[in-house]
């Protein structure tokens, strides 16, 4: 299955969080969906939950979530 790179506009403090989730073994629900309704949004069909990969440094921050898309589907 093909990865599309989310990249998800966030502020450090939310991006702090996030992260500290991830490395305690929990996930960030809020971004997580809205990485899966950005797929939606390009026109994929999400195969798997969006996986969180990192942060940015630049401004504005930015979440990075890669997530399995279908090959043959659009919306």
């Amino acid at each position: 299955m093909p990865l599309m790179r989310i990249q998800l506009e966030s502020d450090r403090t939310t991006a702090r969080r996030v992260m500290e989730l991830h490395l305690a073994g929990k996930i960030h629900r809020e971004s997580r969906d809205a990485a899966r309704e950005e797929v939606w949004r390009r026109g994929r069909t999400p195969a798997g939950e969006p996986v969180f990969v990192g942060v940015t440094n630049g401004e504005p921050v930015r979440l990075l979530y890669d997530v399995e898309v279908y090959w043959d589907t659009t919306r």
